[in-house]
């Protein structure tokens, strides 16, 4: 049977938590197509706070992988806008000049952040708070600049407040209204959000207007005015003052919009049954939803109909806010303002940063607001949801479920999970109540917050629940919620963990990943885009020269051989030994770039050139233009040899780092490993090469070198561990090639140095590679024999398995 055309616009929380919905029950009805107009694939907009603070990172936020999009038949066309949508002939148009058409249309486009119409809106370091991009640069300007004023005072300007405090800027926060987070919370628990915001370092200035924005000379922001005649310094301005549907495009193909893509219960547009619409975008019965939960219930209707069930209805959602700000818990349901007609019972304990206020109308609970202590707050919105009358248990409403349930249970803690009846929902945003976490647990062996995650989803949207699922596994598991289990799975295709797999490995001789899989049971036929890239560098690394590559078991970029960009460009980058060069490679690289029309010459951290900006059927040619090896860039191998100048050159040179540098790289320049690896060799105890900071780093002193590993120069810096002090250069490269050996062949694949060394000790290692002479030789045999003969992947095509189709442009 042909099937469907199903093309969603937008690439968000909702739209594909839609299509989440649609797999489960329809797999194999539709062709799907994907428009996004970021470069990302789908991932949690909630937790760029987090990636901002420094807690998270932007892969650890990413929900769906570009491997999940190809896994499903998915075509996604990442960072490509859809401009136009013809209606009568079904065909939606991307400012690129893509095309696709449709049977059934998904619309969500999400919003826009509202951006006050002041003088100065536009001067350079001016930003809204909304994506991915926004993240990255507020990230960036905090290395440059020292004030930042956040315009907004609600949720989304709170925590950008707080990341760029901790990013180390002097940070104030306008609002217009006297209260922080208004529509959240009422004017007590408001005032201890602030009392305790500015206690960490922030500045509030309540009440405040807007007038204009300041620029200095060079075009930048440089200071906000406001109505009084005030000013305050600002280098960056985060205006966060609220969102707004992103109706344009539906508005251009005259769909019925009224704040927002007005649809039906079955999330149909008014204007047009073929054309649905979920998410920020859509409006329901008059209202546009900005919360996770109720575009998550959205999706799973739109997803009923989408596969031709026709059951099912979206009537609206009552809802509650959960949050956490900047570590501050707070809750707020229902009519929580309250006001004529209403009663309140109001517990206040500012010393110990405790609020609690409910609302009661006709005997039953209207609304709540608490602030600091809300471990009760799922059990008084379902009062609040249900309408029960609280008649009988009004003494004892204060106190919470447990308080209010007689009996001898606790309030908090293990306690408060056991209290709980398996129907309680747990997890607001994904509706996953307590009796789905705990059978995951008993029925998976389930032991960490992230394993829970991964099976049930709850915890992981808003995270406001996550106090509550640990206290759920503690109570179910019988153990510590955050200790990892002995064996962790790879992933859900089997029971055994990356250790196992890999003795399994060498001591039946698995070459491919078939073999694995076949011997050890896998549950899934072909694996997943999880374990897949592990195995094939584990049989890869385990049997070198035997096993046998699977280049589409790689990810993207190594199959490539380029780092893809947020545009769909490439970038290159050509190997400089050691960061060294010269007038004729230099000459080469200028070349290529004139003549591929590069948009983007930039020196690297590493000390390399990056073209960036290069097409893909570009590739093969400024390749061979170049003539220069292959930097691996984009590898999980060997990036770089970071250098300095040395005793060549230096007048504080010890030693001719620049050709130790030269040495290590030549020598290990194709070493594929569990994650990638950065060498750095300085000349003198200076270390202007930040030797300290590398996988590997090398030292130069007046009797030899010392060596140091582990270290790590990512978002969290780890300061490398000492190793030995040798005499030679043939040393140096003896016990680094030993330390790579050993780490390829025991590290679990995605793990760093930094991160193999802690699991096994650095005792361990010193042992393997110090006092083992005859067992460090042979390592260091065992790397130079796997890397004998390796290809450059971009002048042997055939040896490196390279599929040079990929690089063929595409005929329009």
């Amino acid at each position: 049977m042909k099937k469907s055309k199903l093309v969603m616009i937008g690439n968000g929380m909702a739209g594909v938590r839609t299509l989440e919905e649609l797999l489960k029950v329809a797999p194999d009805l539709y062709d799907i197509t994907v428009f996004g107009a970021e470069p990302h694939p789908n991932y949690n907009r909630i937790l760029l706070s987090p990636v901002l603070a420094g807690e998270q990172t932007l892969d650890e936020i990413v929900l769906n992988s570009f491997e999940w999009y190809t896994d499903n038949h998915i075509t996604l066309h990442a960072g490509k806008k859809v401009v136009e949508v013809d209606r009568v002939k079904r065909i939606v148009k991307a400012s690129d000049g893509t095309e696709a058409e449709y049977d059934r249309l998904l619309i969500c486009t999400g919003s826009n952040p509202f951006i006050l119409p002041i003088p100065g809106k536009d001067l350079q370091g001016v930003i809204a708070y909304r994506d991915i991009a926004d993240t990255n640069a507020m990230i960036e300007a905090a290395t440059k600049y020292k004030h930042a004023v956040v315009i907004g005072g609600g949720l989304l300007g709170l925590e950008a407040a707080n990341g760029l405090m901790l990013r180390g800027m002097t940070v104030s926060v306008v609002h217009v209204q006297p209260t922080l987070m208004e529509r959240q919370l009422d004017t007590v628990a408001g005032g201890l959000l602030q009392k305790s915001l500015q206690e960490r370092g922030l500045n509030f200035l309540m009440g405040a207007q807007t007038q204009e924005l300041v620029g200095g000379d060079d075009g930048r922001v440089k200071a906000i005015k406001f109505k009084d005649g005030t000013e305050v310094a600002a280098d960056l301005v985060v205006m966060a003052v609220g969102i707004r549907p992103n109706t344009e495009l539906a508005t251009s193909m005259r769909l019925h919009v009224d704040r927002g893509i007005v649809v039906t219960d079955t999330m149909q547009t008014v204007t047009d049954a073929r054309i649905y619409s979920v998410g920020e975008c859509a409006a329901h019965r008059g209202i546009a939803y900005g919360l996770v939960a109720p575009l998550f219930e959205q999706a799973k209707v739109a997803a009923n109909h989408l596969a031709m069930y026709g059951i099912g209805r979206y009537t609206g959602s009552l809802t509650s806010t959960k949050l956490k700000v900047t570590g501050i818990d707070l809750f707020s349901a229902g009519e929580f303002q309250g006001g004529e007609g209403t009663e309140e019972i109001v517990m206040s304990d500012p010393f110990g940063g405790v609020y609690k206020k409910l609302v009661i109308k006709n005997d039953k609970l209207v609304g709540a607001c608490m602030y600091g202590d809300t471990v009760d707050g799922s059990w008084y919105f379902k009062l609040l949801r249900d309408g029960r009358s609280i008649a009988d248990i009004r003494d004892k409403l204060m106190f919470g479920e447990s308080g209010s349930n007689i009996g001898d249970v606790g309030h908090q803690g293990q306690n408060k999970a056991a209290a709980m009846a398996d129907s309680d929902e747990v997890c607001g945003c994904n509706g996953v109540t307590k009796g789905t976490i705990c059978k995951a647990i008993r029925d998976k062996g389930l032991f960490t917050l992230d394993e829970v995650k991964k099976h049930t989803k709850a915890s992981a949207s808003c995270g406001s629940c996550t106090g509550l699922v640990e206290q759920i596994i503690m109570f179910t598991a019988g153990g510590d919620y955050s200790a990892t289990p002995k064996t962790k799975a790879m992933c859900s295709c089997t029971d055994l963990g990356h250790q196992a797999v890999r003795e399994a490995i060498v001591a039946n001789k698995y070459l491919t990943i078939a073999d694995v899989q076949t011997g050890l049971g896998w549950k899934t036929p072909n694996g997943c885009s999880s374990c897949r890239p592990a195995l094939n560098y584990y049989v890869t690394s385990s049997w070198p020269k035997e096993a046998k590559d699977d280049p589409q078991s790689r990810f993207i970029n190594e199959r490539s051989h380029a780092n893809i960009q947020k545009d769909g460009t490439y970038s290159v980058i050509p190997r400089m030994w050691g960061g060294e060069t010269t007038a004729d490679e230099l000459r080469r690289i200028a070349d290529a770039a004139d003549k591929y029309k590069v948009p983007t010459i930039k020196v690297t951290g590493g000390q390399r050139i990056d073209l960036l900006g290069v097409k893909k059927e570009d590739l093969v040619g400024i390749w061979k233009d170049i003539g220069m090896p292959s930097g691996h860039a984009y590898a999980k191998a060997l990036r770089t040899v970071k250098t300095c100048v040395g005793s060549e050159w230096c007048r504080m040179g010890t030693q001719d780092s620049t050709q130790m540098g030269k040495d290590l790289e030549r020598a290990m320049w194709r070493m594929y490993a569990p994650h990638k690896v950065k060498f750095a060799v300085s000349g003198c105890p200076r270390n202007c090469a930040e030797a300290g900071i590398k996988d590997v780093g090398v030292i130069g002193v007046d009797s030899g070198w010392e060596m140091y590993i582990a270290g790590n120069g990512g978002i969290k810096t780890e300061v490398a561990h000492f190793l030995v002090k040798v005499k030679t250069a043939a040393e140096v490269l003896e016990y680094t090639g030993a330390f790579c050996e050993l780490y390829r062949q025991e590290g679990w694949y995605l793990e760093r140095t930094v991160h193999y060394v802690n699991r096994v000790g650095l005792d361990y290692v010193k042992k393997r590679i110090l006092e083992d002479h005859e067992g460090r030789k042979a390592l260091w045999e065992r790397l130079q024999f796997a890397l004998d003969g390796e290809p450059d992947p971009w002048f042997d095509f055939k040896d490196a398995q390279v599929d040079t189709r990929q690089f063929e442009a595409v005929k329009v």
